[in-house]
């Protein structure tokens, strides 16, 4: 597995990462056996870059993945979020950046994972009430007391990520990129690079959509969020197909499937993009991880870049639109 550096910390992580929310929420039936042995898989053959919550499945994620860590702790470069608040049943109470939560939060975590440090710990959303400056003098405290490594942020604007690097340096942004979704190249991404500090791509195979394994919302489980997702609904939802059906082509044309197609023209963005696909399967790990070996060439990727049409209909649902690009 290749190596990227998270801005401008020096830190390597695999090129390819691993999110790990699926396997305890969102997607429908979970089964835990078959997680573990992906994240066995995963360190196996070099996917270390782990990447988890502590909302997923409201501190469920995190305890998931402690049963990996006991025995496999230095093997992985561990990254987790706050700053999303649930209630006991699950329902989500608001976004919360206060200085006494971010360590409260942070103290939670660390006893789920069963760790005494955090490798990357991000901001999940930038709390509008509270001054950035506020959340990241909090956070950058547990910089000083030896149980953070680096400090990241998720959907954040690029006024929030220069606010931010202003008090402590910030190793990376987390947001959402693909070949679907490119909103951060007009401001966001420039910023990044201005600043040093490196995008973390989420959901790059567009929550399974650019893999052309959904066809109809009958693919998908009754539990699965995505049937509440605009893009996963009506017109979008056939406008959508005509999207993945190009990026199949395309990748019949370059030997490799659909999903490696979507993650290498993320790697080729630059050395400072590092995309986390999430997957609770050994053979779609296996198969994200087989992006590195491929190298698109300039006029494949100008052809991707150029001629595919962005994604039909909002990236959530319009109550969650609001906490994006904070």
């Amino acid at each position: 597995m290749q190596q990227r550096r998270l801005g401008g910390s020096g830190i390597p992580v695999s090129a390819v990462g691993l999110g790990c929310m699926g396997m305890s929420e969102f997607y429908g039936e979970t089964n835990e056996r078959e997680s573990i042995d992906t994240l066995n898989r995963a360190l196996e053959i070099g996917v270390s870059f782990w990447d988890t919550a502590d909302i997923y499945g409201s501190g469920a994620n995190e305890t998931l993945l402690a049963k990996v860590l006991k025995e496999r702790r230095s093997e992985v470069t561990l990254a987790t979020k706050f700053g999303v608040r649930r209630g006991p049943d699950g329902s989500f109470l608001g976004i919360d950046g206060h200085p006494e939560y971010v360590k409260a939060a942070c103290d939670a975590s660390l006893q789920r994972l069963g760790t005494d440090r955090i490798d990357v710990y991000y901001q999940h959303r930038v709390d509008p009430q509270v001054p950035i400056e506020d959340t990241v003098g909090a956070m950058a405290e547990l910089v000083k007391a030896g149980k953070v490594g680096l400090l990241g942020l998720s959907e954040a604007s690029a006024q929030t990520v220069r606010r931010a690097c202003a008090v402590h340096p910030i190793a990376a942004l987390q947001t959402e990129y693909s070949l679907w979704t490119r909103d951060i190249e007009a401001e966001i991404l420039p910023a990044c690079r201005e600043l040093g500090v490196a995008v973390v791509a989420y959901s790059p195979l567009g929550r399974g959509f650019l893999t052309g394994s959904i066809q109809t919302l009958d693919d998908l489980s009754a539990g699965d969020w995505r049937r509440a997702n605009p893009r996963f609904q009506g017109e979008n939802f056939r406008a959508n197909l005509e999207l993945a059906e190009r990026i199949r082509e395309a990748a019949a044309a370059s030997g490799c499937t659909p999903a490696q197609l979507a993650i290498a023209w993320l790697l080729a963005q630059g050395p400072d993009v590092v995309p986390i696909p999430g997957t609770r399967h050994r053979k779609r790990l296996e198969e994200n991880a087989g992006a590195v070996d491929l190298t698109l060439r300039q006029d494949q990727l100008a052809e991707l870049t150029e001629s595919l049409p962005p994604a039909a209909g909002m990236r959530y649902p319009e109550a969650s639109m609001a906490a994006l690009n904070g």
